[in-house]
């Protein structure tokens, strides 16, 4: 057999080991985005209520004698909590993320003096890194998020230098989840907490959403706390902050793994039609390789007579 078709025959069994792997990734990245697509469910509608109760509240109370409602006349120290993923193989989920940060920082608050980046993930780490962004801090991340104290370091971090006055405004960027087929890099502004905000940095209504019933609350007078507002609110909303934190954090997990689902089916529809192509190139060579035999033979057939 001529070496360029034992070539090719290497590659046809390269790829389709190849191809083994990357079927195998697609079936457990599909596995793991059920699992993380159900705790995004079970979680969204609490993480939603909470969120659209507080900003209810900020119309009906006074919030000038609280800090998570304080917004500076100037803005000019931002912190941004990336939360990314662990590992690769899920396309340009971590580098569309980054991009959303960089170009949201561009265009809400180009005149503030720091941007901050707090990382949950290694890849947004490497990212950001690559982007000459100014990382203080990385936070392990867990493959699977179990529980909302895996996050509470980080919301203690935030909270602790936004009270302190350290910085103006604190963001968190993720990926939103809406389907299989669409996820959403988003920025998400989690303090101050104002009512009167972009709506590119506010919360995403998703589609089952809009069908729920909406209470108004400005059909309300007042409302009455129990010791008193300080207290509630001191408890409140720390909490707060923490659960739209972790609720990011399943936003990110359930679109990270559709993601690398959908990468991992592409790269096998890639490896088969690769297969194809080289089976064609590989029967051509063969048959040329036959033909030529059969004209040699019918030539020194020819020449013995």
């Amino acid at each position: 057999m001529p070496q360029a078709t034992r070539d090719i025959q290497r590659r046809i069994k390269s790829v389709k080991n190849t191809k083994k792997i990357t079927k195998a990734m697609e079936l457990v990245a599909a596995s793991k985005m059920r699992k993380a697509v159900s705790k995004v469910l079970a979680t969204r509608s609490y993480s939603d209520l909470t969120w659209e109760t507080i900003l209810h509240l900020v119309k009906k109370i006074d919030t000038s004698q609280h800090r998570f409602f304080q917004e500076s006349k100037e803005v000019k120290n931002v912190a941004v909590i990336l939360v990314s993923t662990n590992r690769g193989l899920c396309g340009s989920f971590n580098a569309q993320l980054v991009k959303k940060v960089v170009d949201s920082i561009k265009l809400h608050h180009p005149d503030s003096r720091v941007t901050d980046i707090i990382t949950f993930g290694s890849k947004g780490r490497d990212e950001s890194r690559r982007k000459k962004l100014n990382l203080i801090a990385d936070f392990d991340k867990e493959d699977i998020t179990l529980s909302s104290e895996i996050i509470r370091p980080i919301s203690h971090m935030a909270i602790k230098d936004f009270v302190a006055k350290k910085y103006d405004k604190v963001f968190i960027a993720y990926t939103d989840f809406m389907s299989a087929l669409k996820q959403v890099p988003h920025v998400k502004q989690l303090l101050p907490i104002v009512p009167s905000i972009d709506e590119r940095l506010g919360h995403i209504v998703h589609e089952k959403d809009e069908d729920v019933d909406k209470i108004n609350v400005d059909n309300f007078s007042d409302f009455l706390f129990e010791p008193d507002t300080k207290k509630v609110l001191d408890a409140f909303l720390p909490r707060l902050v923490e659960i739209q934190i972790y609720q990011a954090v399943l936003e990110s997990e359930a679109s990270e793994h559709s993601a690398r689902m959908f990468a991992m089916r592409n790269a096998s529809d890639a490896a088969s039609e690769m297969i194809d192509e080289l089976t064609l190139v590989y029967n051509q060579a063969r048959q040329a390789g036959i033909t030529a035999e059969i004209a040699e033979i019918a030539a020194g057939s020819a020449a013995l007579e």
